[in-house]
């Protein structure tokens, strides 16, 4: 039989050998583990993303100013469309841009700003004047005060939130005016612009008939009512500022022939005399 004391130095080196294993076993596994430090942190981090660049202005709330023209010199003529904008506006916009010329177009909201609302955008982009048509096209003279205010301060609004801007001018549905439409007129900061020339495009739709009737009629600060949804009005506009211009008449925007001055809201105009 082993002695005590052999039993223990056997145990000795036992528990000796066990423990050197046991490191060589750590340090191959510490060997084995990726890099810690900053420098290894740094290298396998991804990179930074670039920064995100600033967002250009929304086109939606552009409006350029109308080609400049001084109508106290110059024998102007305001140029205006009705009841868009639709299926012909995007045609007349590239004869006016081509033409060098800025129209006022008093827009109807429930047929024409609410579906067209990028043709809106571009008239501004294009330096045309918006103006407001009612949301519906009803004889205000013959609706409760509530339905004026209503037809009226919608198609402001949906302006301003496709523009930026909220218009001046407004023309009642078929001319029809009141004192009340006035007053309410008057309240949304809106002048009323009738017309002295009419080619009842919306009846007769032969181009060189509505051609003719708006230079017969045409005069210095007289004004022009046209219509941009009638299939027969779009294709009389280039002969028209011709001839207007054949005339000695500069076609422009409501806002320059009144100018320098305003238009009054609530005010009635026929003309600029």
């Amino acid at each position: 039989m082993l002695s005590v004391s052999l039993v223990i130095t056997l145990r000795r080196l036992l528990q000796t050998a066990t423990a050197i294993a046991a490191a060589a076993v750590l340090s191959a596994c510490a060997l084995a583990q990726p890099a810690t430090t900053t420098e290894a942190k740094t290298a396998a981090a991804p990179a930074a993303a670039p920064p995100k660049p600033k967002p250009k202005p929304s086109p939606s709330l552009s409006w350029s100013k109308p080609h400049p023209v001084d109508c106290r010199k110059a024998k102007c003529v305001a140029l205006t469309f009705d009841a868009g904008p639709g299926l012909y506006t995007a045609h007349l916009l590239d004869i006016l841009k081509a033409k060098r010329v800025n129209a006022t177009f008093f827009l109807l909201g429930e047929q024409g700003v609410a579906r067209y609302p990028q043709l809106v955008r571009r008239q501004a982009a294009e330096g045309h004047e918006l103006a407001n048509h009612s949301w519906s096209h009803p004889r205000l003279t013959e609706v409760s005060t509530a339905e004026v205010h209503r037809q009226l301060s919608l198609v402001q609004q949906r302006i301003k939130q496709l523009t930026g801007r909220t218009p001046s001018l407004m023309r009642p549905p078929q001319g029809s005016t009141d004192q009340r439409v006035s007053e309410i007129s008057r309240s949304l900061g809106l002048a009323q612009i009738l017309w002295t020339v009419t080619a009842k495009d919306y009846r007769d739709h032969d181009p060189d008939l509505i051609k003719q009737r708006v230079l017969a009629g045409a005069e210095r600060n007289g004004i022009i009512l046209l219509h941009d949804v009638y299939t027969g009005t779009v294709p009389a506009v280039p002969g028209i500022i011709d001839g207007l211009r054949e005339r000695g008449l500069t076609p422009v925007t409501v806002s320059q022939l009144f100018a320098p001055t305003k238009p009054q809201p609530g005010r009635a105009y026929w003309n600029a005399w």
